[in-house]
């Protein structure tokens, strides 16, 4: 079973929306951990839409997720490829496995139980785009999880309706055989006029003088829901105040305060590495990028050790008991 010692190696880099840059940052930070002396592996957990290969430099993977997701190969360890950076090795994507975007709960518990066991200091599991239950729950597994996003008004709406969706689908999951717990989840996420449970502070509330039990088991749920906060493609001194936006409203309506863990600056250089398929650390001797990066690196360092909840385990939660993203997402409050 996995532990708290193996998890904190584990981190999921989110955000909910396509476009802001979620590989590129797996990439660059990747390679900041392996000039650190890391031994690191990426996994690109984009079924369905693969690309981290390419941002690689690798044209045709030989062996991806689908080999091991369809029992081709046993271990997970056996689908890592050698990058063109020391130190650095790659899980590629199963784009072309039809029903890959969908895997089943045995198959994804088989590759999260396999992650711990890969022969690395740190795995970096580049999320796909969107909400589904299986991106949050590939999140939610993770020690250590950052949301990615831009200074962009729209991004910064996706990332709140991220977490928001990643906080309330772990608590549909720890609390799935309590039904008075997830009826208020449900309400909370509805909003709305006249609605008491619009944040999660509401329910904290209701349960800490009538069942303290329920309110310690919801206070341990917050804070095992431990986030770090990125912003990337920094243009100018305005674009930082983003993660101080989406941090006063995580606080407000979520009861979580997540970590502020660095900037990455915008870097024109990166395209042309695109088109060359060659990383882009590797394509410029200075990129703006990897100044960011290496510092956030560090910061992932240090959290790294800092010990966190053992996990105990999970079970599959039906659509029933799951909330309906489409009533989480839409307003901080629900409404």
């Amino acid at each position: 079973m996995p532990t708290s010692l193996n998890r904190t190696k584990l981190w999921s880099i989110g955000g909910g929306k396509g476009g802001i840059g979620k590989s590129l940052v797996t990439l660059g930070l990747g390679v900041a951990l392996a000039r650190l002396g890391k031994k690191v592996i990426l996994i690109d957990g984009d079924l369905g839409g693969a690309n981290l290969h390419t941002l690689m430099g690798v044209r045709y993977p030989h062996v991806t997720l689908e080999h091991f997701l369809t029992k081709k190969v046993t271990r997970l360890e056996d689908t890592i490829i050698e990058s063109a950076v020391e130190g650095i090795g790659l899980i590629c994507g199963a784009d072309d496995l039809m029903g890959a975007a969908n895997p089943t709960f045995a198959q994804k518990i088989r590759l999260l139980r396999q992650i711990e066991e890969l022969p690395a200091q740190y795995v970096l599991f580049d999320q796909g785009a969107g909400t589904s239950f299986n991106t949050l729950d590939f999140f939610n597994f993770s020690g250590g999880k950052i949301a990615l996003f831009t200074s962009q008004t729209t991004s910064l709406q996706n990332a709140y309706g991220f977490i928001k969706s990643a906080l309330y689908r772990k608590l549909s999951r720890d609390f799935a055989k309590d039904d008075e717990v997830l009826q208020l989840l449900y309400q909370g996420g509805e909003g709305g006029t006249g609605n008491n449970f619009s944040t999660i502070q509401d329910l904290l509330d209701h349960f800490k003088e009538a069942k303290p039990e329920k309110h310690a088991r919801l206070t341990q749920a917050l804070w095992d829901f431990h986030l770090f906060l990125v912003v990337n493609m920094v243009k100018s001194n305005a674009d930082l105040k983003a993660p101080e936006i989406i941090n006063s409203v995580c606080r407000d309506f979520l009861n979580i305060q997540p970590d502020i863990m660095g900037h990455v600056l915008f870097d024109a250089g990166i395209e042309a590495a695109i088109g060359q398929m060659v990383p882009f650390p590797l394509h410029q001797k200075k990129s703006k990028a990897m100044v960011g990066l290496d510092q956030i690196a560090l910061r992932l360092v240090k959290h790294s050790r800092l010990p966190r909840v053992a996990w105990q385990g999970v079970r599959e939660a039906s659509e029933e008991e799951a909330l309906p993203l489409d009533a989480i997402i839409t307003h901080p409050s629900g409404s």
